[in-house]
């Protein structure tokens, strides 16, 4: 039996609370890049709607795109991987959100679907790397047996 001293101890304790506190710099994340990708692209496209649709759409779409980004910065400034998860939770629903405001523009006729791939490619990729994102970060915070 290996018998810890305190010192060794203290050290221990103040790692674990510094490896939970530390979140990433979000602008390092690859999530937090295609997010902001996913935003910029999704602009040019936001202004070619149809002006009656300034107020809906449009403002959707765009209050999505710009959701992902943000609550993946949100979430890496938080001070533990519970809050994180919770914002990058949000920043999946909102890259639904813009999946669903691409499909929706396609079929009300705005725009073709072969216009949208590299849209549709930034976003599907941005969405599976926040997944594994929230994966990873799940499985670093479960308590081990």
């Amino acid at each position: 039996m290996v018998m810890c001293d305190a010192e060794n101890w203290y050290r221990f304790t103040l790692r674990r609370l510094h490896l939970r506190c530390t979140m990433p710099d979000y602008r390092n994340l690859r999530a937090w890049q295609l997010a902001r990708d996913v935003a910029v692209q999704s602009r040019p496209w936001i202004k070619k709607l149809p002006p009656e649709e300034c107020d809906a759409l449009a403002d959707q779409w765009r209050r999505a795109s710009y959701s992902v980004v943000l609550n993946i910065a949100e979430g890496a400034s938080r001070r533990g991987p519970r809050e994180f998860r919770r914002h990058l939770d949000i920043a999946r629903g909102s890259l639904h959100e813009v999946a669903v405001v691409l499909d929706l523009v396609v079929a009300l006729g705005y725009f073709k679907e072969s216009d949208l791939i590299p849209l549709r490619r930034a976003r599907d990729e941005c969405a599976r790397t926040v997944w594994g994102l929230l994966r990873s970060i799940a499985a670093r915070s479960s308590p081990r047996s």
